[in-house]
């Protein structure tokens, strides 16, 4: 049975009473911002590690560049060179001014292409117009207007990401929208690209038909030194949607199960393909012109599950990683589950499920909701000595709100589910 939200009334939640009451403690899931808290765990894990690159689980700098990618013949074997990396923005963010939601035709396919626009004259910038046509940080500058791949008018910009730009452009040869990302000037970056290019055409072969809620792959092309993914161009992410129909009171049941079927059809073409999204959250889940049809997108940090052999306590932003990951045990597609199962509670209670400001507080509020972690899930991770002592005790490692120093509370905190938890969410009924 499908739950098909036709209009914009069945997403506002018009209940005055939320099925599971939430409290004061419940941070607002409209108004978050994971940039700052993505940016803090890339400063911890750089000093665990001693290291100043993205995760391993990002890229796989043994495997060469697929013979599809188009690379410019200085950069074929040699990638650009390596610069420091910034704070993390919602790649696909969007600052337009125009109303998102903009009424469209009844009778329009979820799945059309994107109506034409009016054809403008692009220009193709000559490389020496500017000394550098990066700045500091390796990210491209944009000029409004510049032909790309002598195709592509770029019309604006939507946002940042680690990894890169993003534009919206305008196809002069269909009269189309497309979303181009650029990726930063960057070694790092760069092998990421490749390997989120391969991920991408696997599963756009993978379903060909369109119909498991993948962002739709269009085309890669290398522009003054940088590579560049076209996507098909979508509207907005699904914390947009909570912002503008369920601030404080969340999306009605009908939406969420809509949304919810949507998102576990994307699960289902991510494990056929033997692929983890490792970084889902509202922010990465785009949705079309008429709010019915969502796309799962960014597969910055996707990954083959049978690259999960080491222990990375940081995969996929703070709010949405699996207690496996923080306890640095071996994990697979369960992971994205418990992303995705975080993401729905906020659309139907407009709050944040787990919030922690670190990874031993996630662990705390995990344990108060679903009990304490059992002996036996602590014996194989990792990371468990950081947390737990030998006896299993939750070593909590408070802040004062004052002075901001961290103390050390070695107990199980009285207000702990005392059930045993014994791990992160199932993943055998995606089929």
């Amino acid at each position: 049975m499908e739950f098909i939200v036709q209009n914009e009334d069945e997403l506002a939640n018009h209940a005055s009473v939320q099925a599971m009451e939430v409290d004061g403690d419940f941070q607002s899931a409209a108004d978050y911002d994971p940039t700052e808290d993505t940016q803090e765990d890339r400063l911890r894990e750089e000093q665990q590690h001693h290291i100043h690159e993205v995760p391993a689980a990002s890229f796989d700098e043994t495997k060469e560049a697929p013979e599809h990618v188009l690379l410019p013949e200085s950069k074929a074997n040699v990638p650009p060179p390596a610069k420091k990396t910034k704070d993390d923005y919602d790649m696909f963010a969007d600052d337009l001014d125009d109303d998102m939601f903009a009424p469209e035709s009844e009778t329009k396919s979820a799945h059309e292409p994107s109506k034409a626009v009016p054809i403008t004259q692009g220009k193709e910038y000559d490389a020496g117009l500017l000394d550098n046509w990066d700045d500091p940080e390796g990210y491209y500058r944009i000029m409004i207007g510049e032909l790309l791949d002598k195709q592509f008018e770029v019309k604006e910009k939507l946002g940042k990401g680690v990894f890169s730009n993003v534009v919206r452009a305008i196809n002069i040869q269909t009269g189309g929208l497309v979303a181009i990302k650029i990726i930063r000037n960057n070694e790092t970056m760069y092998k990421a690209g490749l390997k989120e290019i391969e991920i991408l055409r696997k599963l756009k072969n993978a379903d060909p038909d369109d119909k498991k809620h993948l962002i739709r792959f269009e085309a890669d092309f290398v522009h003054k030194g940088h590579l560049c993914m076209v996507f098909e161009n979508l509207k907005d992410n699904l914390r947009e949607v909570l912002k503008q129909f369920g601030r404080n009171v969340g999306l009605s049941l009908k939406a969420v199960r809509s949304y919810a079927q949507q998102m576990l059809l994307g699960l289902s073409l991510l494990k056929r393909c033997s692929l983890l999204h490792a970084d889902l959250k509202p922010d990465n889940i785009l949705v079309n012109g008429d709010h019915t049809v969502l796309k799962l997108c960014d597969l910055g940090s996707a990954a083959d599950v049978s690259e999960a052999t080491e222990p990375t306590a940081y995969l996929a932003s703070r709010f949405y990683r699996a207690p496996e990951v923080i306890l640095g045990c071996s994990y697979d597609y369960a992971i994205d589950v418990w992303s995705i199962g975080c993401t729905l509670f906020e659309l139907y209670t407009a709050k944040i499920l787990f919030t922690g400001s670190s990874n031993n507080q996630m662990l705390r509020a995990i344990m108060e909701c679903r009990g304490k972690i059992s002996m036996k899930m602590l014996k194989k991770g990792e990371y468990s000595g950081k947390h737990f002592d030998d006896n299993g005790d939750f070593r909590s490692q408070e802040k004062d709100k004052i002075t901001h120093r961290v103390s050390l509370l070695v107990t199980l905190p009285n207000n702990i589910n005392t059930n045993t938890f014994t791990g992160g969410g199932s993943h055998n009924s995606i089929q």
